[in-house]
């Protein structure tokens, strides 16, 4: 699902590394002397103006924004770690925090960089400061690097306040938990970054306090270091304090009561996800009889396993829902977010608790093009090999294109603009799901994987039936640290609880049979396989110098494949039209103040508007483009009532293009020293599939034509595909607006097995090369992106994936020595082997041999 905002990615959620020729400057900039300390700073600021949409990269503010810094005269020849800051902070409604974030020479990324957030306490003039920063994309926490902030001069008025302050150390990174870094100010020119809220702080006496949302302005600037000097830096430098500071310090880590696993306690499978694949591969492996067990990290979501997450206002208090249950609620995450809902160890959005990504989204619900089959895996996985596994899923999870029990669809007015277009335009209407394969200029409503009026898929189907099983135990709040491995035999995984009540301690595998199924994710999986010693040796000594240094296996014991590599999303491309006739519903209104008659149609007949994923989705259409390279690539526009790209709510709609099947470009997630995962490289940008997402684009222009009355805003009128690309540069800085949050591709299955140079991770058996016992099965081992929202192909995949693995002999470490002169390449064994023409056999441990 496309994000436009989301407490994970508070303090800038796009504010990521701009591109290294820092070409990013979003503020105006000029020198201004403080008449209270004459001091003189070389000035950014954003000047007072309406913030209009998500405010990503805004030059206003409301009551605008400023600040300034002052560096010692060598900083151009000498890195200077210290500087002299000014804030000055709007506060509208009396009330708000600011915020300015420490970048670097190549951008200002809010991972693993310095903030300093400020807010007036409501003391006179006293101002509260706190240094913090963030793993990954989420509610930052206490920094313990040696920086120090003094204040010596603090004014605040009813609107406004202004601060001075020395800030020691504030240019260096070294928080002892991640990897340190500096900033360089004889480069000539660094980036910062900035936002302010007007909402209020949890305690404004506290420096600790809890932030919300930013909700006025946010971007990054560039620090120009020859016009920050000044020859009396060091006069300014050696000012005394003459207020008290009242600054906030490291907080003690937060630590859960786990409950022990139990040591006398072995299981056939350990499954690590409750997700799209999870779950459902859970269930298909305890229908065999083996025990299994499931373990997800989160807390419950819906109501029917536990769930508790319901509107602040109260209005579904007393029913047996919570707000992951109803369809139309959706949006929440994606507009100011639920503590403890994303994860909080990646750079993305995804969703950490149970039901993963299908717990989150908008619950879309596709069947298989079978061309995505066909183009991206090998022989075992083709359009024929997933019928029979496609035939089961659906039939457990049929989905629905009117999900309102009465038959209705609401809110349809984006859709019937749209439609009289294509229709006019000689686009087919069709049902999706009944004939997947018609993807070239057709439409359709948006299939869901509702039941009942109620967000079903996964959690109200196959996790039902597991728990129905004896042999079935689901662990929530519990988070699996590693996979304990003797050579590529895995043995025990090490869990701590992640909640009160999570698990804590070592899981044994049953000996010599039991097996580990990954299922966390794209991100989620990487990190696991990292921490296990599996991956790229680049990645495993980055483990080594990190916590779990003295936890990691044996060097010699690395497993070295390309996990975190083949990254890919759909790349997304926002357009936007206006028309007379298109009306927006309030859907962020409606998680916690719905409409009163909407809300009780819901509860008491789930019939209305709430029956249907926010926002007014639709109509779904799918277009095929060849590119220059002879690529036909796939194409899924997204419809949905709301603006974006700073196009305000209201007769707007955005049409999100996303890029799909025959994409050529691939990024990689990496792991930082505090165990965090990033996307280290972008996968989108290669010129053929651009060539490609911009014919697209012309495309929709000319099919949308016959209507009357409708204004194109993005690209704006008479500009070609080609030329409103040139305008979305894909850097670090906007990856926020063309990701769709479909991440795929991390540990990829295929036939080229990496240990012998090849780019996959996992066999056509899911199994993770080198190893024996250890599997993948998620949207990491997509080859390449499908043409659809990836949750139902990753349920299908899992069901395939299940009967693969269950086939497969049982292994173990104690099977007899295999003869000599046996072929090479088997499991377990021990003894002389040979290979075809004239290959050695390598032996990757005791028990595991490759031809090379």
């Amino acid at each position: 699902m496309k994000s436009n905002n989301f407490l994970g990615g508070i303090l800038a959620g796009v504010l990521y590394c701009v591109s290294a020729v820092l070409a990013q400057d979003f503020a105006a900039h000029g020198h201004f002397t403080e008449p209270n300390t004459n001091i003189t700073f070389y000035t950014s600021y954003e000047t007072d103006g309406p913030v209009t949409g998500d405010g990503i990269f805004s030059l206003t503010s409301r009551g605008g924004f400023t600040f300034g810094i002052a560096l010692p005269e060598t900083a151009t020849t000498v890195d200077s770690y210290d500087y002299i800051g000014l804030i000055i902070g709007s506060a509208p409604n009396g009330t708000g925090w600011s915020s300015v974030l420490q970048g670097d020479n190549v951008g200002a990324g809010m991972p693993n960089h310095l903030m300093l957030l400020a807010w007036p306490t409501g003391k006179d003039k006293e101002i509260a400061t706190s240094l913090r920063y963030a793993p990954a994309y989420q509610a930052p926490v206490p920094y313990k690097g040696t920086a120090k902030i003094t204040q010596l001069y603090t004014d605040v008025n009813t609107t406004h306040w202004t601060m001075v302050y020395k800030c020691e150390r504030c240019l260096i990174f070294d928080d002892p938990t991640q990897t340190p870094f500096n900033t360089s100010t004889s480069q000539g020119r660094f980036e910062q970054g900035w936002a302010q809220a007007d909402s209020p702080v949890s305690d404004r006496l506290d420096p600790n306090a809890d932030i919300q949302q930013h909700n006025n302005g946010m971007g990054v600037f560039a620090i120009e270091v020859a016009s920050a000097t000044q020859k009396a830096y060091t006069d300014w430098a050696t000012m005394t304090a003459t207020i008290t500071s009242v600054t906030g310090g490291p907080t003690p880590t937060t630590t859960f009561t786990g409950v022990p696993v139990p040591t006398s306690t072995s299981y056939d499978y350990v499954v690590i996800g409750g997700g799209a694949a999870g779950i459902p591969i859970a269930d298909k492996l305890s229908e065999s009889g083996k025990s299994v067990l499931l373990i997800e990290k989160g807390v419950a979501s819906s109501a029917r396993w536990g769930g508790t997450l319901r509107p602040e206002s109260g209005w579904l208090d007393g029913t047996n829902l919570t707000w992951f249950d109803i369809p139309g609620e959706c949006n929440r995450i994606w507009n100011g977010g639920a503590d403890g809902v994303a994860c909080t160890d990646m750079d993305q959005m995804a969703g950490c608790i149970l039901g993963g990504g299908a717990a989150v989204n908008a619950g879309l619900w596709w069947k298989a093009n079978p061309a995505d089959w066909d183009y991206n895996f090998p022989t075992g996985w083709k359009a024929p090999d997933m019928k029979a596994a496609t035939d089961r899923v659906f039939s457990r999870i049929p989905g629905t294109d009117h999900p309102s029990l009465d038959g209705k669809l609401y809110v349809q007015s984006g859709f019937d603009t749209i439609r009289t277009g294509l229709a006019a335009a000689n686009w087919t209407s069709v049902t999706a799901n009944d004939v997947p394969g018609q993807k070239n200029k057709t439409y359709a409503h948006t299939p869901y994987m509702s039941s009942h009026g109620e967000r079903g898929g996964p959690m109200a189907t196959y996790l039902v039936t597991a728990s129905t099983r004896k042999n079935f135990q689901m662990w929530l709040n519990s988070s699996v640290e590693r996979i304990n491995r003797v050579g590529g035999h895995a043995v025990s995984l090490d869990i701590l609880p992640t909640n009160n009540g999570g698990r804590n301690g070592t899981i044994n595998l049953t000996p010599g049979t039991g097996r580990v199924i990954l299922a966390a994710g794209a991100f989620g999986t990487p990190k696991i396989l990292f921490r296990s010693g599996i991956g790229p040796t680049d990645q495993l000594e980055v483990v080594k110098s990190s916590t779990d240094g003295d936890k990691m296996i044996d060097q010699k014991d690395w497993i070295n494949l390309p996990v975190g590599y083949n990254l890919n999303d759909h790349l997304n491309t926002d357009t936007v039209i206006s028309h007379p006739n298109v009306s927006y519903y309030d859907w962020p209104a409606a998680w916690d103040t719905p409409i009163e008659q909407d809300a009780q149609d819901y509860l008491t007949k789930r019939i209305g508007p709430l029956t249907q994923a926010a926002p007014n989705i639709g109509p779904m259409m799918w277009d095929e483009v060849t590119g220059p390279d002879g690529i036909v690539r796939q194409f899924q526009w997204t419809s949905r009532v709301e603006g974006s790209g700073g196009q305000p709510n209201g007769n707007t709609m955005t049409l999100s293009l996303y890029l799909g099947r025959g994409s050529v470009s691939r990024g990689r997630t990496t792991i930082g020293k505090g165990l965090n995962m990033v996307v280290s490289t972008i996968p989108f940008g290669d010129t053929n599939d651009l060539a490609a997402v911009a014919v697209a684009i012309d495309n929709m222009v000319a099919a949308l034509s016959p209507v009357a009355n409708m204004t194109w805003l993005l690209p704006p009128s008479n500009t070609t595909g080609a030329e409103y690309l040139k305008t979305l540069p894909l850097t670090y800085a906007n990856i926020g607006a063309r990701r769709s949050n479909h991440w795929m591709g991390s540990a990829k299955l295929g036939t080229d097995s990496g240990l012998t140079g090849g780019t996959s991770v996992v066999d056509t058996n899911t199994k993770v090369y080198g190893t024996d016992n250890i599997f993948v099965v998620d949207a990491s081992i997509w080859p390449g992106m499908p043409s659809t929202n990836p949750s139902g192909l990753i349920v299908v995949a899992a069901e395939h994936a299940a009967v693969k693995i269950l086939a497969l002999p049982a292994t173990g470490g104690t099977a007899p020595p295999q003869p000599h002169g046996s072929q090479c390449g088997g499991k377990f064994y021990t003894g002389s082997r040979v290979c075809p023409n004239r290959q050695k056999c390598k032996f990757l441990n005791p028990n595991l041999s490759v031809c090379v």
